[in-house]
């Protein structure tokens, strides 16, 4: 799927690029001949006009005098008039007059429409017809017109220049369109590796709660199917109830917390963040909570909350699910006498919350995943401990939410810590 998408991406990519680079080659490639072509039109009249100095004009006669001995066309002229095939001489009426160089063609020579013209003229003895540049230039005497100057030369060494450059153009275009392609490939699968990542935790999601949900589901079906057998004792029922019971707590927790992740994707926005409460009233409720919780399970809680006046924009109710989550953790991984403590520094900009116990710790391997949904550093211990392995997720999404940053370190066999940083507020 992924790679029929990213196929498409770069198919798309190569055909808009390809599109706008063959457009451009067009375009390229008519400036360039036009340029070339307005040289060569230029390299033509410097021509046309220095054979127009060398002639004469004889008003008695109506015609030009040639110097004598100098070649105006063909091998023995002096460059670039050596390239001309011919040049002639009208009169006003347009009458040739004369002419030098080739006399082919010569009687279907008709008033040009315009100065410069391409025309092609048939090959001697029935060869391939000839491509010419015609330039045809006025010739006044005394501020009057009195007879025009045409002059004519082969098209083919402008032809192959342009011949020679869309070759290269040709050549290169295709090089260019796999270059594209090959890029668009890339580029696609650059873009589509946070969708697959994206599509990756979903699937992933999707089959670690499908498999949370399918133990307490497995213990609600054998209990009720034990409940139901005839002649069970009253006692027996009662227990199964009693597991049914238990096993739908953990149900709807799960499902609450699956919720809780679905629905607090992203930052929260300012209209959520309603409550500016200090710092001591916010962790004073969770020094309840870990007091009871220390008496509950044989733990000693230390907790270490100077009266500061530091205050926080935040969402109280989430922000201690948060905190207690870090709690229970804490209480949980902690051994029978152990201490779990609960510590707050103010600093300028930010205000630090500390949860540490000196409990079973975090292998360094796993600290980097302990914040994925469902990750458990221990399976087995986690199901003895009645844990699914979103509590962590959920802390990190509440304090990501607020801006803030949560980071854990631990040292296996002597505990773990885990710190909340949250922006203050400016007095």
């Amino acid at each position: 799927m992924f790679n029929r998408s990213r196929l498409n991406l770069a198919y798309w990519f190569a055909l808009s690029m390809g599109s706008i680079l063959i457009a451009f080659t067009g375009v390229v490639y008519t400036l360039e001949a036009e340029d070339k072509l307005q040289d060569f039109d230029e390299k033509l009249y410097l021509t046309v006009k220095d054979i127009d100095n060398r002639t004469y004009y004889r008003p008695e006669q109506g015609d030009w005098l040639l110097a004598k001995g100098t070649a105006l066309v063909g091998e023995n002229a002096l460059s670039p008039q050596n390239e001309l095939l011919y040049i002639r001489w009208y009169d006003r009426n347009w009458k040739l007059t004369q002419f030098v160089g080739s006399t082919h063609d010569l009687k279907q020579v008709m008033a040009p429409k315009k100065r410069f013209e391409t025309i092609d003229i048939n090959g001697v003895d029935g060869s391939e017809k000839q491509i010419l540049r015609q330039l045809t230039v006025p010739i006044k005497y005394n501020k009057r017109v009195v007879g025009y100057i045409q002059a004519a030369t082969p098209l083919a060494p402008l032809q192959a220049d342009l011949n020679r450059t869309l070759v290269v153009l040709t050549l290169g275009v295709p090089v260019t369109l796999g270059i594209i392609g090959l890029t668009g490939w890339i580029l696609g699968g650059i873009a589509m590796q946070p969708i697959r990542q994206s599509y990756e935790r979903l699937q992933r999601f999707t089959a670690d709660a499908s498999h949370e949900l399918r133990n307490p589901l497995a213990a609600i079906l054998s209990n009720a199917q034990v409940a139901l057998i005839p002649g069970v004792q009253g006692s027996s029922q009662e227990e199964c109830v009693k597991e049914i019971e238990t096993a739908a707590k953990a149900m709807s927790g799960l499902i609450d917390d699956l919720l809780f992740l679905a629905r607090h994707e992203g930052p929260i926005n300012g209209a959520a963040l309603i409550e500016q409460i200090s710092v001591g009233d916010l962790l004073k409720p969770l020094v309840d909570y870990g007091k009871t919780q220390a008496f509950r399970r044989n733990r000693t809680f230390v907790h270490d909350i100077p009266n500061h006046t530091a205050t926080v924009k935040v969402n109280a109710q989430l922000l201690r699910r948060a905190l207690t989550n870090l709690l229970d953790n804490a209480f949980k991984y902690t051994k029978d006498g152990g201490i779990v403590q609960l510590r707050l520094q103010v600093q300028a900009n930010y205000v630090l919350i500390q949860v540490e116990d000196d409990g079973v710790g975090i292998p360094e391997a796993d600290l980097l995943q302990i914040f994925e949904r469902f990750y458990r550093v221990d399976a087995a211990r986690s199901r003895h401990t009645g844990g699914f392995g979103l509590g962590l997720s959920i802390a990190q999404q509440v304090v990501r939410a607020h801006n803030g940053q949560i980071t854990a370190t631990s040292i296996v066999g002597k505990g773990s810590t885990f710190q909340v940083q949250l922006p203050r507020l400016k007095s």
